[in-house]
């Protein structure tokens, strides 16, 4: 167990939380995930608002640990999932793409604890002004949509922390406990893993996701669609059409028109590899087993507290 602002915030024993991927963050692993002892949160952003019910209720049949859901404000029905997640007495929601100021002060006001992800400092000051209880600060190494200012999480973390005293949580890159060692030694005290966790059994990606995730070598992500919204994809024909577009000075209309609906489920969800938008972050290369996800909390944790005892050995002259 672990004592610091986040467990604290809420109520768990790991200050390691899930993603909230579309088309990979169901009930499923969300319960995984707090039943392990973390954070674990549903998608919100890839179902329609009846559909996240179904999970809410699953997850919490599931497990009698605290969780969450995640919420892009930029969502098309963004009144009905929130009525829901109201409705449903959900204790934590993330909130990401969007002005943290248009739904932090009711989600409070009916007693959810609310948590708001940034890419830069001057973000994480707006969302401490609109009243958050926490910052998720993300780098672009993470997967899925990124912001604009390609910071990396070692660049971010030390940056939003002196920008903010609130419960700061690091994403981007993150997928060991070394690497959490890391980003609490730049002043975190959490950390949000999606791409580990899209690459367990209980992520509902097709298999065919998951089995070329875990093969991709270094380099082969990269940030794209950035007249759109920055957005990290795998090497795949669809890619090379953007590519293409993008070259050719494309603007954001035409590539709205190549992306048309469902690319990203097509991919993630359904396995299209070739011409499916495929969503993971930097550090899929670094993954070459999917395991259950409550295993891959457990590892995090050994490896995280085993990294602070091989640093308090050293000795410095």
């Amino acid at each position: 167990m672990v004592e610091n602002r986040v467990c604290n915030l809420f109520g768990i024993r790991y200050p390691v939380i899930q993603g909230g991927m579309v088309w990979c963050s169901g009930w499923r692993l969300a319960s995984a995930v707090s039943n392990a002892g973390g954070l674990g949160l549903i998608g919100a952003g890839s179902m329609h608002p009846e559909i996240l019910r179904d999970h809410i209720t699953q997850c919490r049949a599931n497990t009698g640990n605290p969780f969450g859901v995640n919420i892009p404000l930029m969502y098309p029905q963004i009144d009905e999932i929130m009525q829901i997640v109201m409705e449903e007495k959900v204790p934590v929601v993330f909130t990401s793409a969007g002005n943290p100021k248009s739904w932090t002060t009711r989600l409070k006001n009916e007693g959810i604890i609310t948590a708001h992800v940034v890419s830069s400092s001057r973000f994480a000051r707006k969302a401490a002004e609109a009243g958050v209880d926490a910052i998720v600060a993300e780098g672009f190494e993470a997967g899925g949509h990124n912001g604009r200012e390609e910071s990396t999480t070692l660049t971010l973390i030390p940056q939003v922390r002196a920008a903010t005293e609130l419960p700061l949580i690091a994403a981007g890159g993150i997928a060991t406990g070394a690497a959490m060692a890391a980003v609490f030694a730049l002043g975190a005290e959490g950390v949000q893993m999606g791409t580990r966790f899209a690459l367990t059994e209980e992520s509902s990606a097709s298999e065919e996701f998951k089995q070329h995730c875990i093969g991709l070598n270094e380099g082969d992500t990269f940030l794209s669609l950035k007249k759109v919204s920055p957005t990290r994809l795998v090497k795949n024909d669809f890619f090379l059409q953007v590519q293409e577009l993008e070259e050719q000075g494309a603007t954001a209309d035409e590539l709205r028109v190549l992306l048309g609906r469902g690319r990203a489920k097509k991919g993630i969800f359904e396995g299209d590899l070739n011409e499916g938008e495929l969503e993971i972050g930097q550090i899929a290369s670094h993954i070459r087993k999917i395991l259950p996800a409550g295993e891959v909390v457990r590892h995090i944790m050994e490896e995280y507290h085993q990294t602070l005892q091989r640093l308090s050995g050293e000795t410095f002259v």
